[in-house]
């Protein structure tokens, strides 16, 4: 096993997340309501306890609030709520 996959492979284990690119519920943290990490970072998004996605407005305007922050793709916490939190 290469260095490359040692280090991601105790990264995904020190964050308690099964696979890279699979967001994960942390219920127990005081701020942030998922975590993920991808290419080696951990990202942690969403608000805990919002209310999300409750009405296509709602999605509307998060959508339009964060546009340039989703488009900017995975390593974005943005992205990571849209297709999390916010999916119809």
């Amino acid at each position: 096993m290469s260095a490359r996959k040692k280090a991601a492979g105790s990264l995904l284990q020190k964050h308690g997340v099964k696979a890279a690119g699979v967001p994960v519920r942390t219920p127990s943290h005081p701020k942030k309501s998922h975590k993920v990490v991808h290419k080696g970072k951990l990202i942690r998004f969403g608000e805990q306890g919002a209310k999300t996605n409750q009405s296509a407005k709602q999605r509307k305007a998060f959508k339009s609030r964060h546009r340039k922050n989703i488009a900017r793709g995975p390593t974005s916490p943005a992205y990571w709520a849209n297709k999390t939190k916010w999916k119809a």
